[in-house]
């Protein structure tokens, strides 16, 4: 029986218009050094596909899961390579033998489960080269003007997301989770998204502009009784200001594991 967390962030478009965003050069880069194109790789919560596409032309197989088939459908239906192969699978109960795949990898997973160390447990079993994760730091992230509603969302977000089960700040906690999760040798780093063109500027604002309001993030702070419709309205509007600021920058940190051993 698969067992699916809560997905704070939900599916919804305004969802995928930033996740479609993602691809291996922009959020795994860290990773690609240490793939050579004879290997097999396993992708943990595939999402919408875009980095796994990615990874298809570097690597020999890439197995890519989610937990939900809903979620999976998502990938299915982008990732066109024919080295691709899709399952739901829970990833603190794998369904494969020890040291199946030459690399597991992770990218914005382990923020959202109940148990990333378990997970990071189950990924290493089915390794038998390197397992790769990165995770975005909320509390890290900074920008400017300094917009109060901008405030109001962050200490929102990471309330929502603690109550799902899952730690914001998951990227400062990679390498500790590593370690407690048996791996022996442990290579972390750290890379940022910057945002701060125009363009830059009014996607990535008027994206969590959208955001705050349609999603499953909204449904659950207003049914949690964190915020009001009329408080997310106003930290929408937060985020148009931000957007519309000339000077306008936004970073996002993210940790990053490299683990053998």
């Amino acid at each position: 029986m698969v067992n699916v967390p809560t997905y704070t962030h939900g599916h919804h478009e305004a969802v995928l218009r930033s996740h479609r965003n993602r691809t291996v050069a922009n959020s795994a880069a860290y990773l690609v050094p240490h793939l050579t194109p004879e290997m097999s790789l396993l992708d943990v919560g595939c999402g919408p596909g875009t980095i796994t596409a990615g990874f298809a032309g570097l690597v020999a197989q890439v197995t890519a899961i989610e937990p939900v088939a809903e979620a999976l459908a998502l990938a299915q239906d982008f990732v066109r390579q024919d080295n691709v192969r899709f399952e739901v699978a829970d990833v603190h109960a794998l369904p494969y033998d020890d040291s199946t795949f030459d690399v597991v990898h992770a990218h914005q997973v382990l923020q959202h489960l109940h148990d990333p160390i378990g997970a990071l447990r189950e990924m290493r079993r089915v390794s038998k080269g390197v397992v790769a994760a990165r995770d975005s730091d909320y509390r890290a992230f900074a920008w400017y003007p300094e917009v109060p509603a901008l405030d109001d969302w962050m200490a929102l977000y990471r309330k929502v997301a603690r109550r799902n089960g899952g730690e914001p700040d998951a990227g400062r906690r990679l390498f500790s989770w590593a370690r407690q999760a048996g791996f022996t040798e442990v290579t972390a780093s750290a890379s940022v998204w910057c945002y701060a063109s125009p363009e830059e500027r009014s996607w990535w604002g008027g994206m969590w502009a959208d955001r705050i309001l349609k999603t499953a993030i909204a449904d659950q702070a207003v049914g949690h009784g964190y915020a009001t419709r009329a408080d997310l309205e106003r930290i929408s509007e937060g985020w148009r200001e931000w957007a519309a600021a000339p000077d306008g920058w936004f970073s996002l940190l993210h940790g990053e594991i490299l683990c053998r051993g």
